[in-house]
C-alpha cells in the first residue's frame, strides 16, 4: 500500500489552517470573486444564527477591536438588533483606526459605539467576543485584558468567541497570557491549530465552523498538510481480509515482553490481534513463559533466546518493543536489531527512553517504517526540539525519519514527509494505566497488514479514541481491544459507502 497524497480531496475537506493559510484562503475567495465586505457580512450572519439556534434573545455586548474580528462583531450586533436583541457595542479603540472592511461594516451599523469598558458587562447576560482573531500573536494587555479576566470570571455570563476566544494563539492552542473560556466559537471555513491544541481546545468550548463563501478549490490550491484526523483520510487504506485469505496473509507481529510489568506486552499483543493481524506472538524472558502463557490465549508466546531467528523470519514482519521491556542495554541491543532488519516497528515506552542522550543511534538504525508513540516525557528524553506541539512533533519527524505519535488529549501524528494530523476525539477517560500500550497494539496490528505508517498510527489513534469514547466513564484499558470490533465494523460499512 503506498500513502494518499496531501492534496486529495479528504485533506482538503478536513484540512487545519494555520493562520497565514487562512489568510491566503481569504485572498483567494475575494481574487476569484468575492468581495472582502461579503465574507464577513457571511462571518457575521453565521455567529448570529449560531447564537439563535441555541440561546433567546437577552442582554447582549457585542465588544469589537480594530481588524477583521471586530468588523464581524459590528455585522453580528447590527443583525442581532435588527431581529430584536437587545444590543449594545463597544469598540477597544477610536472608530478612525478602523480601515477597508471592518469600517465598512462599521458604517453599516446603525448602532451607538461606545468605548469597551468594565462598566459595560454589568447587567449584560452575553458578551460577544470580536477583539482579536487567530492572528493574535502577543499577550492582550490593557482593557481587553481586564474585559476578558471580568468576563471569565462571571459563570452567569454566556461567553460566545468570533474565530477564536481573544487571547488565544490560532497557530498554537496557547493563551496569551489570558484567553477567554468561551461556552461557544464560531468559526469560519476550516478550524485553526489553536481550536485542537491544547489549551485552546478546553477555551473554545462547543466549535461552530461556518461556511462564508470560500470554495474548497480555494482550500485545496494551498495543498494542505495539516488536517484532523478522520476516517475519511485512511480508511480506504484499512486492511480487508479477503474471502480466499488466510491468516498468513495478514501479518505476524512480534511484541518484546520484559519480565517484571507483564501486563504492558499483553494488553499490546491483544491490540493487535483484535486490530486484524493475522498472528501475534509475544517474545518474552524464558523464566516468564509461563506467566505469559497462562494469560495468553490466541496470542502466542516464544523466548527471547531465539530473538535473532525469529527476526530472521521474513513472515514475521512488524515488531513492538518497549511496552514493560525494561531501561537496559538489552532493549537497546533488541530495537536496534529490530529496526536494522527492516522490520515495521513501533517504539514505545523503554524501547524510546533507552535512548535518552543518544538519539542519533536509534534514528540511525530505521531502515523500514518507524512509529514513534512517545508521551511529553519521553519524547523530550529523546528529542532536543523547541516550539508548540505541533512543530516539535513535525521536527522531531524530520529529524529520526520515523512517524511520531506525539500523545497526550491533543495527540499529534507527523511524517517525515511533512504532513500531520492532530487528533481531537481522545476523551479524558483514556488517561488509565495501559491505555497506551494498546494504542501501540493497534498501530503494530496495522503495520503487520501493510497499511502504511503514517496512515496506520492515524486509524489507531483516532479507533484508540472512538473506542474510549463508545464506552465512557470507567473504562480500563482491558476494555479498549475487546470492544475495538464494533468501531471496525463501522468502518467497513464506511468504506463500502465510499467506493
Amino acid at each position: 500500500m503506498t500513502s494518499e497524497p496531501p492534496s486529495n480531496a479528504a485533506w482538503t475537506r478536513h484540512a487545519v489552517l494555520p493562520v497565514a493559510e487562512m489568510y491566503r484562503a481569504d485572498a483567494a475567495a475575494i481574487a476569484a470573486g468575492t468581495p472582502g465586505i461579503v465574507l464577513m457580512e457571511n462571518a457575521g450572519r453565521a455567529v448570529v444564527a449560531a447564537i439563535e439556534r441555541r440561546y433567546r434573545p437577552r442582554q447582549t455586548l457585542v465588544a469589537c477591536g480594530p481588524g477583521i474580528n471586530g468588523g464581524d462583531g459590528f455585522v453580528i450586533a447590527r443583525l442581532l438588533a435588527e431581529r430584536g436583541w437587545p444590543v449594545r457595542l463597544a469598540l477597544l479603540t477610536p472608530k478612525s483606526v478602523l480601515k477597508g472592511d471592518a469600517a465598512e461594516a462599521a458604517a453599516r451599523c446603525p448602532l451607538p459605539i461606545e468605548p469597551v469598558t468594565l462598566e459595560l458587562l454589568a447587567g449584560q447576560s452575553l458578551l460577544v467576543d470580536a477583539l482579536f482573531g487567530a492572528g493574535l500573536a502577543r499577550p492582550l494587555e490593557g482593557m481587553a485584558r481586564s474585559l476578558i479576566e471580568a468576563a471569565n470570571a462571571r459563570d452567569d455570563l454566556v461567553k460566545v468567541a468570533v474565530d477564536v476566544p481573544s487571547g488565544l494563539s490560532g497557530n498554537t492552542g496557547a493563551a496569551l497570557g489570558v484567553a477567554l473560556e468561551a461556552e461557544l466559537t464560531v468559526t469560519f471555513c476550516r478550524k485553526k491549530p489553536g481550536h485542537l491544541l491544547l489549551p485552546g481546545r478546553m477555551l473554545c468550548g462547543e466549535l461552530v465552523v461556518a461556511d462564508i463563501g470560500i470554495a474548497d478549490e480555494a482550500v485545496a490550491g494551498l495543498l494542505p498538510t495539516l488536517a484532523e484526523n478522520g476516517p475519511d483520510l485512511w480508511c480506504r487504506l484499512t486492511p480487508k481480509p479477503r474471502l480466499d485469505g488466510h491468516k498468513y496473509q495478514r501479518g505476524h507481529a512480534l511484541v518484546v515482553g520484559g519480565a517484571k510489568t507483564t501486563g504492558a506486552a499483553r494488553l499490546a499483543a491483544r491490540g493487535a490481534l483484535r486490530m486484524g493481524a493475522g498472528l501475534v506472538t509475544v517474545v518474552v524472558p524464558e523464566e516468564s513463559l509461563p506467566i505469559y502463557a497462562s494469560a495468553l490465549e490466541a496470542v502466542m508466546t516464544a523466548s527471547l533466546a531465539d530473538y535473532d531467528s525469529l527476526l530472521a523470519d521474513a513472515r514475521r514482519n512488524a515488531l513492538l518493543i518497549g511496552p514493560g521491556a525494561g531501561v537496559i542495554d538489552k532493549t537497546a541491543e533488541r530495537t536496534l536489531a529490530a529496526l536494522r532488519a527492516g522490520k515495521a516497528c513501533v517504539l514505545d515506552a523503554d524501547a524510546l527512553t533507552v535512548f535518552a542522550g543518544q538519539a542519533e543511534r536509534l534514528f540511525g538504525a530505521i531502515r523500514g517504517p518507524a512509529v514513534l508513540t512517545p508521551h511529553e516525557g519521553e519524547f523530550t528524553r529523546l528529542f532536543d526540539v523547541t516550539g508548540d506541539k505541533l512543530a516539535r512533533a513535525r521536527a522531531a519527524a524530520k529529524q529520526s525519519g520515523a512517524v511520531i505519535v506525539l500523545k497526550g488529549g491533543d495527540s499529534v501524528i507527523a511524517s517525515p514527509d511533512g504532513r500531520a494530523v492532530i487528533n481531537s476525539n481522545a476523551p479524558a477517560d483514556l488517561a488509565t494505566a495501559g491505555s497506551g500500550d494498546v494504542l501501540a497494539g493497534f498501530v503494530l496490528g496495522l503495520l503487520a497488514q501493510g497499511m502504511p505508517a503514517f496512515e496506520a498510527a492515524c486509524a489507531a489513534a483516532w479507533m484508540h479514541g472512538e473506542v474510549a469514547h463508545r464506552l465512557g466513564p470507567g473504562l480500563i484499558a482491558e476494555d479498549l481491544p475487546d470492544n475495538l470490533p464494533d468501531v471496525l465494523r463501522d468502518l467497513r460499512r464506511r468504506t463500502k459507502e465510499l467506493r
